[in-house]
């Protein structure tokens, strides 16, 4: 099914980055990683920012400082990216997932990111949106 719009995805996928900011153990290896990325997602588009020094996630308008990397793909994919489903590399390679940047500071976060799984799982099923899960 999906989501049914893009405020859905800015809520959905930024909500990790909000919750992981909170957490003792994740937010501050999310702020030490110093990056500020962007994913690019369509059907539905929606554009979430998120800027990890300054903890703050936002939907790409312009005033903050600029992603060292943005990750482009369908809001599918990005979901079932954030249950631990997707293969980066391997979605990169078969561009499912396309990156413009530095490449190298996504894979910083790749062990950060997968302390987040769970919790976006979690919240999809506290809001009784089992048909996202994947």
């Amino acid at each position: 099914m999906g989501f049914n719009n893009s405020e859905e995805v800015s809520k959905y996928i930024g909500g990790i980055f909000d919750s992981a900011f909170d957490d003792p153990d994740i937010g501050p290896k999310l702020v030490d990683t110093g990056l500020v990325v962007a994913f690019d997602f369509s059907d539905p588009e929606a554009v979430v920012v998120v800027d990890m020094p300054n903890k703050v996630v936002s939907s790409g308008q312009a005033g903050g400082p600029p992603p060292v990397a943005t990750m482009t793909m369908t809001a599918d994919i990005g979901n079932a990216y954030w249950q631990g489903k997707v293969n980066l590399p391997m979605a990169m390679a078969k561009r499912k997932v396309k990156v413009d940047g530095n490449v190298a500071s996504l894979l910083k976060l790749a062990p950060v990111g997968k302390k987040l799984y769970g919790g976006y799982i979690q919240r999809l099923k506290d809001d009784g949106r089992e048909d996202l899960i994947v």
